[in-house]
């Protein structure tokens, strides 16, 4: 048989036996089953891809901002003997172009104890001055004031701490720390009582049940430092360029510190982070590829099914190209149909995401998301465009992908041999 000269790529006719097809006549009723699945398979693939992909960027962005805004971007810490030079070299430091603040400070751990409740906690000795410029502390005091918190004998404490101790601003807790007076007889704890002049929530709960903040002096005094400092945490303008900031510290310091930043602090934590969100994004992927996979399955039977239609189709005229173009479009329309459907879904969901989880956690009467596991009081949610394109792109690839084979059969299917028992 002579070939017949294609037709126009994509011409109208093709466009409505494609529209035909996908509706199914109540015979063929199981093919329109298998295209449903399809649809449904890639639109919930493609909807919860997006889904927990910007929840883990919106996770790593809040545990980011909590632990940035809260400690500094660099930690600089004085070798082989007490950090007490830490005003001359605060100075210095703070003159280095894109440093923001150069904070001292004494740490310690200590247990504090109410009349109701013993829990260990971790002090922080800031200046008041230093507190308020951490404006993730400063913008978020729920009871009480930082006001005059230099020269007294307080402390501010975090939302869950108080809670757990069934204390509020103007109660006394008691701090008992190990590094205390040395006698004869060994290291004494020290106990000393402390009003709370303020309550914090960082929306970190790992933050807000074991902080405590305490004037420098003050803290200075309690773990026995004198006139020094533990460390000074350094807050730059580019948490990004800690490379190049390091460097410049350490030369504006001295030989007689060292540096280490925020990177190498947190490394396991947000490695751990980025290996976790590329096996989900493999994972999950999984769920798309199985859709595409019953995208071929639906038109091979339906190629099977329409072996007739193509036959009489090809003896009107319909090029082998035609007719491939026709089941193309047939596969293609459900997976792009299926892929848009995601994504609006996907935004949709994630748009409204914290309502969702109230809802679901009101409806089964069980904390979904909780703080004390995951850190944050939230769920947060942050669309990457870019990578929610590549999550489009790919699905849309595979679906298209998934029809070529199914298209290509039914373009080479024989007329006669599929008229001959007719």
């Amino acid at each position: 048989m002579a070939e017949t000269p294609d037709t126009k790529p994509f011409s109208p006719f093709e466009w409505l036996l494609a529209g035909r097809y996908l509706r199914a006549r109540r015979k063929e009723g199981f093919i329109s089953v298998i295209a449903g699945f399809s649809f449904l398979g890639i639109m919930l693939g493609v909807a919860t891809l997006i889904i927990v992909m910007a929840v883990m960027n919106g996770f790593r962005k809040d545990l980011f901002a909590k632990i940035l805004g809260l400690n500094g971007h660099i930690i600089v810490y004085k070798i082989g003997e007490p950090f007490a030079d830490y005003k001359d070299k605060a100075a210095k430091i703070a003159a280095v172009p894109g440093v923001t603040h150069a904070l001292p400070i004494v740490e310690g751990q200590v247990m504090v104890s109410s009349s109701a409740q013993a829990l260990g906690a971790l002090v922080r000795g800031m200046a008041e001055k230093d507190i308020k410029s951490l404006k993730l502390v400063a913008e978020n005091i729920r009871a009480g004031s930082l006001d005059g918190f230099d020269g007294t004998q307080t402390i501010a404490i975090g939302q869950r701490l108080a809670n757990a101790l069934y204390v509020n601003v103007g109660d006394t807790l008691t701090l008992v720390s190990p590094r205390g007076a040395s006698t004869p007889f060994g290291t004494a704890p020290r106990s000393k009582p402390y009003m709370i002049s303020a309550i914090f929530e960082l929306g970190m709960s790992e933050y807000d049940k074991t902080m405590i903040f305490m004037p420098l002096a003050e803290s200075q005094r309690y773990f026995n430092k004198a006139d020094e400092a533990d460390v000074l945490e350094v807050v730059v303008d580019d948490p990004e360029r800690v490379d190049q900031f390091s460097a410049e510290i350490r030369a504006a310091g001295g030989p007689t510190i060292n540096v280490t930043d925020w990177r190498q602090k947190n490394e396991t934590f947000f490695t751990v982070l980025e290996v976790e969100r590329n096996v989900m994004f493999i994972i999950l992927s999984l769920i798309i590829l199985v859709a595409a996979l019953n995208i071929i399955s639906g038109m091979m039977m339906l190629v099977k099914d329409k072996g007739r239609d193509i036959a009489v189709l090809r003896t009107m005229g319909a090029s082998k190209g035609s007719v491939m173009r026709v089941f193309l479009i047939t596969g293609a329309s459900i997976g792009v149909v299926g892929t848009l459907a995601g994504l609006i879904l996907g935004i949709v969901f994630c748009w409204n995401i914290e309502g969702i989880r109230q809802f679901v956690s009101s409806l089964t009467g069980t904390p979904m998301f909780d703080p004390n596991v995951y850190y944050l009081t939230k769920l947060p949610a942050e669309i990457n465009p870019r990578e929610t394109a590549w999550i489009v792109v790919m699905a849309l690839s595979l679906s298209v992908l998934a029809t070529l084979y199914p298209s290509w059969r039914a373009s080479k299917l024989d007329p006669v041999e599929a008229l001959r028992y007719e």
